[in-house]
């Protein structure tokens, strides 16, 4: 497969990613298309694992969302603004403290808008509750799982 191949593959991966903070787009979904046509592309047994992987954990991570609360946020201007701050945290954390640290950075992310927001601690902790009670968790589990999966496909193709 060649750079400008890979190079695609990976544009889409990030669109997936961006995806996934967005309202009526399929991010996990366009993450787990990108996987598949790169193994199909590349048939290697790497990218044959990675995309095994990528659909377990992407079936996995489905179910987890249909277990929790079936909230959702009300989308406008300032909630599309947060769930950018969330992202840009989580993508911070998950490479500053590797894969673990997606989860805290998302949190960081949701309290540090909601901080400069609102003024105050406990509002921004009142506010970040309430997100995270609202659908936020769904959206951190689904963009968690996204990034391990790019995180797989990088490591697939600096490996082999």
């Amino acid at each position: 497969m060649g750079v400008w191949d890979l190079l695609l593959v990976g544009l889409v991966i990030l669109l997936g990613l961006c995806g996934v903070l967005l309202p009526a787009m399929p991010g996990s979904l366009l993450v787990w298309a990108a996987v598949m046509w790169w193994a199909l592309k590349d048939p290697q047994p790497v990218a044959w694992w990675v995309l095994v992987g990528a659909t377990v954990l992407l079936l996995v991570s489905q179910g987890a969302r249909w277990a929790l609360p079936p909230r959702r946020l009300r989308m406008n201007a300032t909630t599309l603004r947060m769930l950018a701050c969330a992202g840009a945290g989580s993508l911070l954390g998950f490479v500053l403290v590797p894969v673990l640290g997606a989860i805290p950075g998302f949190l960081a992310g949701v309290y540090l808008f909601e901080r400069v927001r609102l003024g105050r601690h406990a509002d921004a902790v009142a506010a970040l509750r309430t997100v995270m009670r609202a659908g936020g968790s769904g959206i951190l589990a689904e963009l968690f799982t996204c990034q391990l999966i790019a995180a797989a496909w990088v490591g697939a193709v600096l490996w082999g």
